[in-house]
């Protein structure tokens, strides 16, 4: 009961005085500002946001892959591009995290404007473009860095028109990688950054193929995700969990961010027509790719939900249709640094409404009958 009006009074506080205020400035400052004042957070402030924002359940608690996640609530690749708040991320009563995406050399980021908020949609525009500091610098920085919470490292190929051709961009990824073979305790490998010089060029199964082939010559005791685009076609996506099976990659993250413009749910007058969106404009084709999966290779695949997740509703319709974990960004820019918090409370109540003693009984049940 307490963390639940903690989390009101939480809520309130940011929706109606820090939230129009934060509104009102570039969103790109106001993030570079949280980067900032999170990296610097002391030992005290960072005790007092796990006051304010932690919550455990032990129905929530799930050991996947060898991996003992607290609760399923991750924060996406793309907030913490160079590794800088692992701390303050987990002071905020996330499960997990996901650093970068990082590539191989650094890269400054695309030129001129990068991020929009577009509030009727409930989503922002992303054109940041891979910008990061390089593995060197990032692998270094998480190596001499003690974390108390599990970290993902989302490896992308380096933005840039020399990693266009097939065997420079596999080179590019595999060096990248190297770095972070025994850094973190997760991989992900991102194709689908909707940003890049180039597109997508491994999202077609034949450069896929080349490319896991040399992913799984590097050896790791890391699982091993693939970041898909939420575009894809089905027979694309076919492909691709073809390809997940046979070199053994453990799972699937449901989605990245959409290109498509001719999304109904957009509403969004004069958008650059650049970059993806996030948020409300992916959840939709996130949830039929997490339940395509899911019924395809009946839960072999380890799958985590990520696009449009602001309420426990809309994390737990993912869980049902075939997610283990799920992540999210923009629902916490929307309604508030509490959400994962709200979000976890919630999933513990629609849990006990279902009639399960545990989250993974829940998972992939979305077209079977409730529990009585």
């Amino acid at each position: 009961m307490k963390e639940l009006i903690r989390s009101r009074v939480i809520r309130i506080i940011y929706i109606h005085i820090i939230k129009p205020i934060f509104f009102q400035i570039d969103p790109e400052t106001i993030h570079d500002f949280i980067v900032k004042r999170g990296s610097s957070s002391n030992k005290l402030t960072l005790k007092l946001f796990s006051l304010l924002f932690s919550y455990k359940h032990k129905k929530l608690e799930q050991t996947i892959l060898g991996i003992n996640f607290k609760n399923p609530i991750g924060l996406a690749a793309g907030f913490d591009k160079d590794a800088k708040l692992t701390n303050f991320i987990s002071s905020l009563g996330f499960g997990f995290m996901e650093v970068g995406s990082i590539t191989y050399n650094p890269y400054e980021g695309n030129p001129g404007r990068r991020l929009w908020r577009f509030p009727n949609s409930k989503s922002l525009l992303v054109y940041y473009g891979l910008k990061n500091q390089g593995a060197k610098i990032i692998s270094e920085r998480l190596k001499t860095k003690t974390h108390n919470i599990i970290i993902g490292t989302s490896i992308a190929k380096t933005n840039s028109k020399y990693t266009v051709e097939t065997k420079e961009g596999i080179r590019d990824y595999i060096e990248g990688y190297k770095y972070f073979k025994d850094v973190g305790d997760y991989f992900t490998i991102n194709i689908s950054c909707p940003n890049a010089f180039g597109g997508e060029p491994f999202t077609d199964p034949i450069k896929l193929n080349l490319l896991l082939k040399e992913i799984v010559k590097v050896k790791t005791l890391k699982p091993i995700f693939l970041k898909i685009s939420p575009d894809i076609n089905q027979e694309t996506l076919d492909k691709i969990i073809e390809l997940c099976l046979k070199y053994k990659i453990n799972g699937i993250i449901c989605s990245n961010l959409t290109k498509n413009r001719n999304n109904p749910k957009i509403k969004v007058l004069n958008a650059p027509n650049v970059g993806g969106f996030s948020g409300k404009l992916v959840e939709d084709l996130s949830n039929k790719q997490i339940r395509y999966i899911y019924k395809k290779t009946k839960g072999e695949l380890v799958i985590i939900g990520c696009g449009g997740i602001f309420t426990a509703e809309d994390a737990y319709k993912k869980i049902r249709a075939g997610a283990s974990l799920l992540q999210l960004i923009t629902g916490m820019i929307y309604q508030g640094p509490q959400t994962v918090s709200e979000i976890n409370q919630g999933l513990v109540k629609l849990l006990e409404k279902d009639g399960y003693d545990h989250i993974n009984e829940a998972i992939g049940k979305s077209e079977q009958s409730i529990k009585s």
